[in-house]
């Protein structure tokens, strides 16, 4: 059984994962009506995937004889900018979410609880591969022009990703 500190930071973490779902997927929207059917595809496929991060935590504290209590997700933005000024809030938001598990991390030191630990080193990664693709958008939008020129090759480039459980391949 988790000690409550680690619980109650377990239960906060899944509505951080289930708020950036719904974040993601409300930049999957707005991207939508600005006519980027691929950038739309990225920020939905990340929206699942996030969907995945909360499940990994729910059925985690679930195999610890757990609770797992829900709380309320607050309401998202609807409107981003320019797609650079989107993918700048998306780096933003990565970086506070490895802020929390990296926090997690810390909580699971400090009372010993290997087992939490080992499962969220799979989490530290994941920030790390989350920033750096991220980041990677980032810089190609800064080589294309304010005029949008290049920017329907990204656009193309990030409709070919496709969906994949990365929880399920441990």
């Amino acid at each position: 059984m988790l000690k409550e500190k680690m619980l109650s930071a377990l239960n906060e973490q899944i509505n951080k994962e289930i708020y950036s779902s719904y974040l993601y997927l409300s930049m999957s929207a707005y991207a939508q009506t600005l006519g980027l059917p691929g950038i739309a595809n990225w920020m939905k496929i990340q929206a699942q995937e996030e969907l995945t991060h909360a499940n990994k935590f729910f059925d985690y504290i679930h195999e610890r004889n757990s609770r797992v209590i829900l709380k309320p997700i607050d309401a998202v933005d609807s409107e981003f900018g320019s797609v650079t000024e989107m993918f700048k809030r998306v780096l933003e938001h990565e970086q506070m979410v490895t802020e929390s598990i990296n926090n997690l991390m810390d909580i699971s030191i400090e009372l010993s609880d290997h087992a939490t630990r080992s499962m969220l080193m799979w989490f530290v990664d994941e920030q790390v591969e989350e920033e750096a693709n991220v980041q990677d958008i980032i810089d190609q939008l800064n080589l294309v022009d304010a005029k949008g020129h290049g920017l329907f090759m990204i656009d193309k480039d990030l409709g070919a990703r496709v969906f994949v459980d990365e929880t399920q391949n441990e």
